[in-house]
């Protein structure tokens, strides 16, 4: 007996038993390719009727009636003389005659490279076999008999499968795993089409070519050119600037000075009020020819200690919101560590959670994004704070983001909070993941 067959095609092995216990000898087993006709010719020729001579032949398009005819005799009887001018009947008579045998089962896969005299042959012994004779052929198509039983193999419902599945594959992906669950759906209960799956690829991985031509980089690389150009006339324009500029407040501050000879004693008058002190007023008084020229030098000191004092407030000034921009940017550089900081210490704790957690125990993936930001959107409009964890993993050379929900130890409680999570989160198709999974997933990003 075979290692593993399905409870639909034990049933159908019992059936095929039973119609030839009814009296029916010539059974036409049909099914589409890849629903194991030959599986189940192979199961019946082992399992059924032990004390038969038995004979099974896989036909094939290159394969004449003659060598068919001897294939069946040498195997139903011991060392047979077949003449092949005479057809598959009148030999089956004859050997009978010389050499008796009990009980026969013929069992034929491929029906359909039968020729039609063929069939119409093994249709005749069937029905006139002086012994009995059980005939069981395997065909994708009806064939032209008349007096033949057909069953017809029905595909695998979802339930076998996945029995199927469990008998060839250990590790399946949860019922809930929508590529998974496709791929039963398309299977169509197909052995041979669910026997392909393949464990390492149900994990699409897009790959986008490279379109971009050389005019582009020829352009980017003009771009380049031109704003280094830009740059560099910018900078020379800005040196002369700032040479005139300080030219300028050179020739200011040489203007500035008096000479001794341009000074006279000024004249205030006692009516102008205090503020007007500011802004003196020089009136040279009339000088006689005959009068030597007198040089008030106590009134230029005081002038010339009042400018002064003037440009170190303007200094002092200019310092202070020097300082205040520096201690701006400061600020804004130390907040921006912080945010740094607090992010990677979130990424940090919610990798030593995961790390902590049994490696069967399930999560619920929520979602997987490329960009930090989305999943902390979504996790504050959902106010998942509290029940989820984010870590980080790598896929086609980018950084992932995935949002998981809680630690469950077995599948029912992961059904069960399933069931509480919103619509909104539910949109994104949430699925179960395990652990250990998981941590696989974050070694990825060390690498």
């Amino acid at each position: 007996m075979q290692s593993q067959i399905l409870p639909s095609r034990a049933a159908l092995v019992d059936r095929i038993a039973l119609q030839f216990e009814y009296g029916q000898n010539l059974i036409v087993l049909l099914g589409t390719s890849g629903l194991g006709k030959s599986y189940m010719l192979e199961t019946f020729i082992t399992d059924k009727y032990n004390d038969f001579n038995k004979a099974f032949v896989q036909v094939s398009a290159q394969m004449t009636d003659a060598q068919l005819m001897s294939e069946l005799l040498e195997q139903s009887f011991n060392s047979p003389l077949i003449d092949h001018n005479l057809s598959l009947p009148e030999n089956y008579y004859q050997l009978l005659q010389q050499q008796p045998c009990g009980p026969c089962l013929w069992v034929l896969d491929g029906g359909r490279q039968l020729s039609d005299e063929m069939l119409i042959e093994l249709e005749l012994l069937s029905k006139n076999s002086p012994n009995t004779l059980y005939i069981i052929i395997a065909s994708q198509s009806k064939l032209p008999l008349n007096n033949a039983v057909e069953i017809y193999l029905e595909p695998l419902t979802l339930r076998e499968s996945k029995m199927l599945l469990q008998w060839y594959f250990s590790d399946l992906p949860y019922d809930e795993d929508p590529v998974f669950s496709t791929f039963l759906a398309e299977a169509q209960g197909n052995p041979s089409l669910l026997l392909a799956w393949q464990p390492s690829e149900h994990i699409a991985d897009i790959i986008v070519k490279d379109k971009v031509s050389w005019r582009l980089h020829l352009l980017i690389l003009m771009l380049l050119i031109m704003l280094l150009i830009i740059g560099l006339l910018y900078k020379s324009d800005m040196t002369q600037w700032w040479q005139q500029y300080y030219q300028q407040e050179e020739t200011q501050v040489v203007n500035t000075a008096i000479s001794v000879e341009q000074v006279s004693e000024p004249v205030i008058k006692k009516n102008d009020p205090v503020a007007s002190l500011n802004k003196l007023k020089v009136v040279e008084q009339p000088i006689k020819l005959e009068r030597e020229h007198i040089n008030d030098v106590p009134a230029i000191m005081q002038s010339l200690t009042e400018s002064a004092n003037t440009v170190n407030v303007l200094d002092s000034d200019i310092d202070d919101s020097t300082n205040n921009k520096s201690s701006v940017l400061s600020d804004v550089k130390s907040e921006a560590l912080k945010v740094n900081t607090a992010e990677q210490t979130q990424s940090s704790q919610d990798n030593i959670w995961y790390m902590q957690q049994t490696d069967t125990n399930s999560v619920i993936q929520l979602l997987a994004v490329t960009q930090q930001e989305v999943s902390a959107s979504f996790i504050a409009q959902f106010n998942l704070q509290q029940q989820t964890h984010t870590y980080q993993t790598k896929r086609n050379n980018k950084i992932w983001w995935v949002v998981t929900f809680g630690s469950f130890g077995s599948i029912n409680e992961a059904k069960s909070a399933m069931d509480t999570l919103s619509a909104g989160v539910k949109k994104n198709k949430p699925f179960y993941k395990k652990i250990s999974k998981i941590k696989q997933e974050i070694a990825l990003v060390d690498q």
